[in-house]
């Protein structure tokens, strides 16, 4: 006989505790199933936590390395130094998702692979338990591309590279991409002679094209970027990794010590048997409509496993929206337009909305961009850190349809663009607001500031001002 259980919620990371800790919290009898040791997820274990830990302290050593020159020998003492802190960082951020904490709740934890055995029922361990409703929160795993010789040699995913003690001397790093260019950037500061081979036409493709210029400027002072390069093979040869990729039609060879795959992300949905709960997959992710349901609609999907948008953060929000959903029957939707997301790269980037591109394809003529470079605002001079560039696109009427930056610290202060759009409210209110000087969101204002100049002073209302202020003031 199965055990009862008004919600069961599949995964223990970011999407799946916030569904387990809701519904606990408002009386509902929940089971949560993981099938590893701890809590948290990717994000806590493998992503978030310990790449922004590691980004902290690689930061901590190029500064030092601005002012004097370090050795080798400095170099593989820092290195092991700054990945001893990441793994103590990880372990003072599990404290908040204990299983003691949820246990309390009253929440009761199966640790095991979750198997459906119909739409209903999910066989755990030698147990089947049941669930009137069930919440998918499986999150995702690093996906290896088919190349060649790849699986012969022992390289790396953001699943193992925090695991590293010793400095490797020289390492490939296949994809380009947010998680890619993260760890890139972070390993060549701890004294890695660090490539990055992408086969697109650029790095962090979902950004957007001019921010992503000056991003690839920047970063090749630090390591080397090889974009339209194709990794064709892999193999060892006297002790060292030898990756063949074709670049601009050319075949070449590049020697490492280790290579780093950070080529995307895949669900991890594969032993979950969904076939047998008539849940629907596309591409390797779970169909959910605007209130997270699956195909069957008291099965819900939130997080990377359903493909939507791979942010903890995003997973969080789906999260609450299924609380209200599966425990108090409502049908709120999710909406991803307002959503922000940051690359942690030095400097930041930032980004809300619609690329310059996709915005000038849905709004033509009525696209207003409005940019300023770090380079003429004074915090930025002050600091020495110019190169950089906030851009924010608007509809005629001043409603915020995209915002884009990168400079020190831009996750920070661009999310003040992102909180007025989330209340609805139009891009010219930021100019109203009093900005202490010389705050870093100043250059916020002071793009704001554009829009009346190209709605008021750039136009032909200006002349009959000019008119007013000549003649009666």
């Amino acid at each position: 006989m199965s055990k009862d259980y008004q919600i069961i919620v599949i995964g223990g990371g970011s999407g799946g505790l916030t569904v387990a800790a809701g519904a606990a919290s408002f009386g509902a009898k929940v089971a949560l199933i993981e099938r590893k040791s701890s809590l948290g997820g990717d994000c806590l274990h493998y992503g978030c936590m310990p790449s922004k830990a590691l980004i902290h302290g690689a930061e901590e050593i190029h500064q030092v390395a601005t002012y004097e020159s370090l050795s080798s020998k400095a170099y593989d003492s820092y290195f092991s130094k700054t990945m001893a802190r990441v793994s103590e960082a990880v372990k003072d951020v599990q404290h908040h998702d204990s299983k003691d904490r949820f246990l309390d709740m009253g929440v009761d934890i199966y640790e095991s692979e979750a198997r459906f055995v119909d739409s209903h029922r999910i066989q755990v361990g030698n147990e089947i338990i049941s669930g009137k409703r069930i919440v998918i929160a499986t999150g995702s795993s690093p996906f290896i591309p088919p190349i060649d010789g790849l699986d012969s040699v022992d390289f790396l995913t953001n699943e193992s590279v925090f695991s590293l003690t010793e400095r490797p001397e020289k390492l490939a790093v296949i994809g380009g991409g947010v998680i890619g260019i993260e760890l890139s950037q972070a390993l060549s500061r701890l004294g890695v002679e660090v490539t990055v081979l992408e086969g697109a036409p650029s790095i962090l493709a979902s950004e957007d094209e001019e921010i992503t210029s000056i991003a690839e400027e920047l970063l090749n002072e630090e390591l080397t970027i090889l974009t339209n390069a194709k990794v064709k093979q892999v193999e060892e040869a006297d002790g060292k990794t030898v990756l063949t990729y074709e670049q601009n039609g050319n075949e070449q060879r590049l020697e490492v010590d280790q290579i780093l795959v950070a080529t995307g992300r895949k669900a991890n949905i594969d032993r979950l048997n969904l076939s047998a709960a008539g849940v629907y997959v596309t591409d390797g992710k779970i169909d959910v409509d605007s209130t997270m349901q699956t195909s069957q609609p008291h099965i819900y999907a939130v997080g990377d496993c359903n493909g939507s948008m791979p942010f903890t953060h995003v997973a969080g929000m789906e999260g609450k929206i299924v609380v209200s959903n599966a425990v108090f029957g409502l049908k709120r939707k999710a909406s991803y337009k307002k959503v922000p997301w940051v690359v942690y790269s030095s400097p930041e980037i930032y980004h809300l909305g619609m690329t310059e591109k996709e915005a000038r394809d849905q709004y033509g003529d009525d696209l207003l961009v409005f940019k300023t470079k770090l380079a003429d605002n004074d915090r930025f001079m002050a600091e020495r850190n110019t190169a950089g560039l906030v851009k924010v696109m608007t509809k005629g009427n001043g409603k915020i349809v995209g915002a884009h930056a990168i400079g020190p610290g831009a996750g920070e202060w661009m999310q003040e663009v992102g909180t007025v759009q989330a209340l609805n409210k139009k891009f010219q209110a930021i100019s109203n607001i009093i900005h202490p000087y010389p705050a870093r969101n100043n250059i916020v204002s002071q793009t704001s500031d554009l829009y009346w100049r190209e709605k008021l002073f750039d136009s032909k209302l200006n002349d009959a001002i000019r008119w007013y202020v000549k003649k009666f003031r």
